[in-house]
């Protein structure tokens, strides 16, 4: 989720400390999933790679760990904000293969080729998604992967059905789609990298479901909501009173916990494959 550029939707989550922090937190939910599209797709030792809208850099730092000190990660953001809050963590987190660049990637020029393109929850907020992964791949070398995780915020749900966390996803999907982001751009990946030019994709879906109170899902929504608050307000979805931001995530723990269900993440879809189509 990041920053709109001059090709890309508003991004509606803004970059204030908190909202980089909540990036983080949900990498926290994620990165397992991540990890396991990024293996799958072939990521592996010696790499040089391209993450798109790094954000506060956990998708770079994973793949930093996976290419190993022989291989390299060029982070990008739109956003300044984003770039030295990555920048800021490298060496708290004792790497040295990872670098933050600001700009946005479909416009920016590189000095060598990638061996993958990668990014989650990015090309939700391109107006053309395929023009943008078309631009991408000419950063890659010659059968180069393209790697991508993207929402279905549809999948998003509670199962008994719990009011609360049922009004809150739809207060987030309202608010995306009132500023151009698709929700369900995850069911579209396997199309789009064809309409892209590419082979048709290996794909996956990942999402995190737990009844427990201390499941991490409850605290990340809630500061999707808070980031999206002026948004939710602006387009009359509903009221500060409504949301009451800060009492939220509890009250929606609470009532799955009472209801002796569980909760469901939107579902995060992998997408990879090559820039070479079969001779």
């Amino acid at each position: 989720m990041r920053e709109a550029s001059r090709g890309q939707s508003a991004y509606a989550l803004g970059h204030s400390e908190r909202e980089l922090d909540r990036l983080s937190l949900q990498a926290r939910l994620f990165d397992p999933f991540t990890r396991q599209v990024l293996e799958e797709a072939g990521i592996r030792e010696g790499m040089r790679i391209l993450d798109v809208g790094s954000g506060s850099g956990d998708v770079a730092f994973l793949a930093a760990r996976m290419v190993g000190p022989g291989g390299r990660v060029i982070g990008t953001d739109r956003a300044v904000e984003a770039v030295t809050r990555g920048s800021g963590r490298v060496r708290a987190v004792g790497l040295e293969n990872v670098e933050f660049l600001q700009g946005d990637p479909t416009e920016m020029k590189f000095d060598q080729p990638f061996d993958a393109v990668i990014g989650r929850l990015v090309l939700m907020y391109y107006p053309d998604p395929v023009a943008a992964v078309r631009r991408l791949c000419a950063h890659l070398r010659d059968g180069g992967l393209i790697v991508f995780q993207e929402f279905d915020i549809t999948h998003c749900r509670s199962i008994p059905r719990v009011p609360s966390y049922e009004r809150q996803v739809e207060w987030i999907r309202q608010a995306l789609l009132a500023t151009g982001a698709r929700t369900q751009l995850g069911l579209e990946l396997y199309s789009l990298f064809m309409a892209a030019g590419l082979p048709g994709p290996s794909m996956r879906m990942d999402s995190a479901i737990n009844g427990d109170p201390d499941f991490l899902a409850y605290q990340v929504l809630a500061e999707v909501t808070r980031s999206l608050l002026p948004v939710i307000e602006k387009f009359k979805i509903a009221t500060a009173e409504e949301v009451d931001i800060s009492t939220l995530a509890r009250r929606v723990r609470d009532e799955v916990v009472a209801a002796k269900g569980v909760a469901v993440s939107p579902a995060l879809i992998g997408a990879w494959s090559t820039n070479l189509q079969e001779k």
